[in-house]
């Protein structure tokens, strides 16, 4: 079994525009849509350790692959 990436785009709230991509591992549970199913509270989790942080994107994709869904 191997992992898959949650790729978060979270922008500061003083600052909308200032963005980033933060990439979390996740264990692969055999497709990208399993990620789609994991990833609210894996989001809400990390939002909630984030302050001042906020998401505003997310999709799932292997390492190392441009192929993504959102």
């Amino acid at each position: 079994m191997g992992f898959v990436e949650l790729i978060l785009t979270v922008c500061t709230m003083s600052q909308p525009a200032s963005c980033e991509e933060r990439r979390l591992s996740l264990m692969d549970e055999g497709s990208l849509m399993q990620c789609m199913t994991q990833a609210p509270p894996v989001i809400a989790e990390w939002s909630g350790t984030h302050p001042g942080r906020q998401v505003v994107r997310w999709r799932c994709s292997y390492p190392g692959s441009e192929d993504s869904t959102l």
